[in-house]
């Protein structure tokens, strides 16, 4: 019975331990870690410090089904609409955008978008540590996987699955290290994987507060800061007058890049001020949270899109994320369906091998 340890509590984790779970025999346990305080990752949802019923989605803002998914996630998607976790998306959005791409539906989450990785995670049933940064993944003379974190936690597994963004990978050390290392075409294929990255800004604001806005959300074309702004709770259909509000803002990819390693005060306050431009007559929120988006989206994906890359057979490591697909929904579901088939295909084989021989 294998030990499965996933690293990343975002959204190809999430499906990845839950498919796990409802596919495939022989796994004694699914454990799952992840460096931040919650799950999310790049699907995070936020809550204000001042008043915790007034959240807002700092990562990704909408799911949208293409024609191209449509059939061969019909049923998920389906299951999740009937959970509460996605609706229909009815919001005016204002600003050029790809939204009139042909047979594309788009959903909104009335929970925030991390409801969907946290569903997943119940699914899973797996047993979940925040705050475990995995810094080293080496394998023990008894074919363990030995995994440490810089919070000095430790432990052993059959089988890792990394999540994580691929620069994260590249700087884990260890076995896996030298396994890349050794392995130049994964290194040179991971090494060719990059990231757009941005800022994201959610304001607060308390309840009967008059947002001066017609829209549910917004993009800017030739702004030289915001791509996107987005009064959540009117885009995730949830809006009262009775209950805070909040502002989303994403920047551009541009200026995200070119004030990368900028302290974050001196860009938060940039970005503040060109949205009172925008908005001069937006109140005084009650707070606000600052989020610096470094791997943001896939920009180059590696070589094909796999899925997944298996780096080690025996033990079993698995490399796996919108990395080795595409920054969406279904591209991190895609993902988790190519681990699974690993993993399925890996432990088949272990319990053939372990099967005894007849002797005559």
């Amino acid at each position: 019975m294998a030990r499965v340890l996933v690293v990343g509590a975002g959204m190809t984790g999430a499906a990845s331990a839950a498919f796990l779970k409802q596919n495939i025999q022989g796994i004694s346990s699914i454990t799952i870690w992840d460096k931040g305080r919650g799950a999310g990752g790049r699907m995070s949802t936020a809550r204000c410090p001042e008043d915790s019923t007034i959240t807002a989605d700092l990562g990704a803002q909408y799911i949208t089904l293409t024609k191209e998914y449509s059939e061969k996630r019909q049923s998920l998607y389906a299951e999740l609409i009937q959970q509460g976790l996605l609706s229909h998306l009815t919001g005016k959005i204002e600003g050029p955008n790809s939204f009139d791409e042909p047979g594309a539906q788009h959903f909104v989450t009335p929970q925030g978008v991390s409801s969907l990785v946290k569903y997943f995670i119940n699914k899973s049933g797996a047993e979940v540590k925040y705050q475990h940064t995995v810094s080293d993944v080496s394998f023990d003379t008894d074919r363990n996987i030995a995994v440490s974190t810089q919070e000095s936690m430790a432990g052993n597994f059959d089988i890792v699955i990394l999540t994580l963004p691929v620069p994260q990978i590249l700087q884990l050390k260890g076995s896996v290290h030298d396994l890349i290392d050794r392995d130049t075409d994964v290194k040179s294929g991971l090494q060719t994987v990059s990231y757009s990255s941005r800022y994201a800004l959610a304001m607060f604001f308390p309840p009967h507060s008059s947002l001066p806005v017609s829209w549910s959300a917004r993009y800017l074309a030739d702004d030289p800061c915001i791509r996107f702004m987005a009064v959540d709770q009117i885009k995730r259909g949830i809006a009262n007058d009775n209950a805070g509000q909040s502002l989303v803002v994403h920047t551009h990819v541009p200026f995200g890049l070119s004030n990368l390693e900028e302290d974050m005060d001196s860009v938060k306050t940039t970005v503040m001020d060109r949205v009172r431009e925008v908005l001069p007559d937006l109140p005084e929120p009650l707070c606000s949270k600052f989020q610096r988006w470094r791997y943001s989206q896939i920009h180059k994906a590696y070589k094909n899109s796999p899925g997944c890359v298996t780096l080690n057979k025996e033990p079993l490591v698995i490399l796996a994320g919108d990395g080795f697909s595409h920054s969406t929904f279904d591209g991190c579901l895609d993902s988790a369906e190519a681990v699974v088939k690993v993993v399925k295909e890996n432990i088949e084989l272990l319990q053939k091998q372990a099967k005894p021989t007849s002797v005559l």
